[in-house]
């Protein structure tokens, strides 16, 4: 079931276009990695003055892992950086979740120090009970699902509570609005189970530039009279 209550809204986002707005200001695609995690610390902080119960966001995929190796550093640097950020989630009272490959299980390439910095983050904002902000990091929804039906069918009997019980956060509610930048029309390896009737919010902005303007407008759409 999707979160429903306009004041308790699940927004997920696809953060596309990092690259592309670095190269349109002729600067390596670092920066806008860089710019990009602004963005995304921006938009919590908007998230948290607004009716969002959780904020889902699409940090680094299973597919990422194929590009370049100094960009692979840069953004791993991001993400330690980002879940870093706990004195500002706890003023916030927002806490901080992670989905992706489980660590102790074949597959998972997440550096040991930003397992570390993911662990600290959850176990440093658990008590928290305003916005829930979870990063997807080496995620991939195929995997998820894969690694659901074979916990599933250990079980007993396959069913779409089943399937859910074993996703990687059983507790993340369906998806009510789902925001994809950079003028891409498509939803990627994201959340498919989850996004199941979300509404799709498309924009032309590259996600650095996606700004609480435009979170408005995703609201709107999902809700119908948020604005």
């Amino acid at each position: 079931m999707s979160s429903t209550n306009p004041q308790r809204l699940h927004v997920a986002c696809i953060m596309d276009g990092n690259g592309r707005w670095a190269s349109r200001r002729g600067l390596p695609r670092t920066e806008g990695h860089t710019a990009g995690e602004a963005a995304l610390a921006d938009i919590v902080r908007a998230s948290a003055d607004r009716p969002v119960g959780w904020l889902t966001a699409f940090g680094f995929s299973t597919e990422n892992w194929v590009r370049p190796r100094t960009e692979v550093r840069h953004i791993l640097s991001l993400h330690r950086r980002l879940f870093a950020r706990t004195e500002e989630m706890n003023s916030r009272n927002a806490r901080t979740r992670w989905i992706g490959r489980p660590f102790n299980e074949k597959g998972s390439r997440t550096p040991v120090y930003v397992q570390k910095a993911i662990a600290k983050a959850i176990s440093d904002t658990q008590d928290n009970t305003g916005l829930t902000v979870t990063i997807a990091f080496d995620y991939g929804s195929r995997a998820e699902l894969v690694r659901a039906a074979q916990r599933a069918m250990a079980a007993g009997p396959v069913s779409a509570a089943s399937i859910t019980q074993n996703l990687y956060d059983p507790t993340l509610p369906h998806v009510d609005v789902l925001v994809r930048t950079s003028g891409e029309a498509r939803i990627s390896n994201f959340l498919l189970w989850q996004i199941t009737g979300a509404r799709v919010f498309f924009t032309e902005r590259t996600w650095p530039d996606f700004d609480k303007n435009q979170l408005d407008e995703a609201l709107a759409l999902a809700s119908g009279h948020y604005a």
